[in-house]
């Protein structure tokens, strides 16, 4: 067993190195080729520790390297390749190799195609980084990792104000997770003078720490509350829209919960936190998802609407469906989001779903996958979504949970049937609705190889990885059939009722297309982000205006000038009487006076 797991340790140092080395040359007029063949070559290498893990059944190795020492705790930075990290890393690399070599292809006329590539490697990085830690420091590392290239690569066209806005939006709401993380951080280092994961999973958890952590993955994982950054994140390029939905960045803080799971498990607190905060944000995205027009916001909120999900699993305490759910997740929706940047590219960069249509016959590969992709979405059977999504619902049905928060969770799964529907209505059926000077074009290898990888992880990632995701002995459900059915149900009957209104209400494309920022469900950014400025900047003006006018000017202008004439001019008024006598009287003291001396 110490040979087999040495052998892992040692093939994901290797796959990892061969990511890296790319970056030792990064002005290399090859470099974005050379980026994409060595995230594959690292795919390959890192299925051998994933068929090692497969036909032990369990696989834990560690290393670590002192950094320096405080004297009551040494700061190490610590790597942990567990059954976590083992199965996550291959699904992030086959994930991001499809979407680079998406990208060799959607990029090609950039100018700084290579730089764009070396970001994409470093966020890889980061995530892999986050995914092996062992301890809270190398976790860290990796977190700021994928926040600051998360800004990097949103605002790649900065020159355009909504990306740069973006770009700033993502991080400022991902400061608050970082205020929430460095609590926990501190607290640790004071409460229990270490930051290695063992020794904090074995200690008594504390509701603040927790809620530290909560605050955390809330912020990354775009919580409803902070939720408003990962719309807005659809500025950037598209391969940076499906790379940061799918494998990185949102689901880091899902992924730090499921880590310390064995202590959000004995606080109830936390637990119902999670449940309740994971059941409002899916229900709210999936609400936001249904009346948008734009593609890419579309599926960008599903995204929030699924990590809400997974929220939900963590809050039920089955940690392993959240992860088994976001390894299904990465496939669908970084397909979904390359089909949305090949429609948008090939009908001269319109986004308004409501001007696309009949595209089934002008893209039939892209169309299909797109349907793949969205049917996987709604969890329908034997799709990759089926196998994390269905589970996830039937453990909601069959435990003491709260029944808003279920009743919610029902509710977003029957809206994701809706704008699942909505999306492939308007983007495939029917007759087009574009301007006739198009440039279809999906003949391309780079792009076919691509959208195929991710539809073949789409219908089979689910199968496969269930068998490798449940505990050994899961419990055997013995719920009733109606009970059993009901994600199936309604995920059903919401798509027939849609596809029903799709014929009564879609067929005719209106007149006037209003702008999507009219209608955009937007509402509350305006109520946050605009009330939260405006009682900043009036309440800064009310104090300012007291500090400066009737303190500081006032005080050491009028006030400070009379108080101090004051006194003189009254010496001066008793000396100016107008009394010959007084005038005498000061003559002959002035007098004498001089004499003495």
């Amino acid at each position: 067993m110490y040979a087999l797991n040495a052998m892992a340790f040692a093939a994901m140092i290797v796959s990892i190195l061969l990511i890296v080395y790319p970056l030792t040359d990064p002005k290399s007029k090859t470099f974005h080729l050379n980026a994409k063949n060595a995230v594959k070559n690292a795919f390959f290498v890192s299925l051998i520790p994933l068929l090692l893990f497969v036909s032990e059944g369990q696989m834990d190795t560690s290393a670590n390297l002192k950094w320096f020492d405080l004297g009551l705790s040494n700061l190490s930075l610590t790597t942990q390749f567990d059954k976590y990290s083992i199965l996550f890393i291959p699904v992030a690399l086959l994930v991001t190799w499809s979407i680079l070599e998406f990208s060799t292809w959607y990029m090609h006329i950039d100018p700084n195609i290579n730089g764009f590539f070396k970001y994409l490697l470093i966020f890889l990085l980061a995530m892999i980084t986050l995914v092996c830690a062992g301890n809270l420091l190398l976790l860290f590392m990796g977190w700021e990792g994928v926040g600051i290239m998360s800004f990097l690569l949103i605002g790649w066209y900065h020159a355009r104000s909504n990306a740069a806005a973006a770009a700033l939006q993502a991080v400022l709401y991902n400061r608050v997770g970082d205020i929430g993380f460095l609590l926990t951080f501190c607290w640790l280092m004071k409460n229990a003078q270490s930051v290695e994961l063992p020794c904090i999973l074995s200690m008594h958890p504390s509701t603040i720490l927790l809620i530290g952590f909560i605050v955390a993955a809330a912020s990354k994982s775009a919580q409803f509350g902070l939720h408003p950054w990962l719309a807005s994140a659809m500025e950037g390029p598209t391969p940076v829209s499906a790379l940061l939905h799918s494998s990185t960045m949102v689901v880091a803080g899902i992924f730090l919960l499921i880590r310390i799971h064995p202590l959000l498990s004995q606080n109830q607190t936390a637990l119902t936190i999670c449940l309740c905060l994971g059941a409002v944000s899916t229900f709210f995205a999936a609400t936001c998802a249904l009346v948008q027009n734009d593609i890419k916001k579309i599926i960008a909120n599903s995204t929030s609407s699924q990590l809400g999900l997974m929220m939900v699993a963590i809050g039920l305490n089955f940690p392993y469906l959240a992860f088994f759910h976001i390894c299904t997740h990465a496939f669908f929706k970084a397909m979904l989001f390359l089909c949305s940047g090949l429609i948008i590219h090939s009908i001269n960069d319109e986004q308004d779903i409501r001007k696309m249509g009949g595209l089934q016959l002008a893209l039939p590969v892209t169309t299909t996958c797109l349907s793949i992709g969205s049917f996987a979405l709604m969890g329908l059977p034997f799709l990759a979504g089926f196998y994390s999504k269905d589970a996830i619902i039937e453990a909601a049905n069959t435990s003491y949970t709260n029944s808003m928060a279920l009743m919610l969770t029902l509710i977003a799964t029957a809206f994701t049937a809706v704008y699942s529907m909505r999306l492939i209505y308007f983007a495939s059926m029917l007759h087009p609705r574009t301007n006739p000077i198009l440039l279809y074009d999906e003949t391309d290898t780079r792009v076919l190889n691509s959208l195929t990888r991710l539809a073949v992880g789409s219908i089979l990632a689910g199968l496969l990885i269930s068998n490798v995701t449940f505990p050994n002995h899961p419990i055997i459900h013995t719920m009733p059939t109606h009970m059993k059915l009901t994600a199936l149900i309604i995920t059903l009957l919401a798509f027939a009722i849609a596809y029903d209104l799709a014929k009564t209400f879609w067929t005719i494309p209106p007149v006037n297309y209003p702008m999507s920022k009219k209608y955009d469900p937007l509402f509350y950014n305006q109520i946050m982000h605009r009330s939260s400025s405006d009682i900043a900047l009036n309440s800064a003006g009310q104090i300012i205006t007291h500090l400066m006018e009737s303190i500081l000017l006032k005080k050491f202008g009028p006030d400070h000038i009379e108080k101090t004439q004051l006194q003189p001019i009254k010496v001066v008024q008793v000396s100016q009487t107008g009394l010959i006598k007084t005038y005498l009287s000061i003559l002959f003291i002035t007098l004498v006076f001089a004499l003495m001396i």
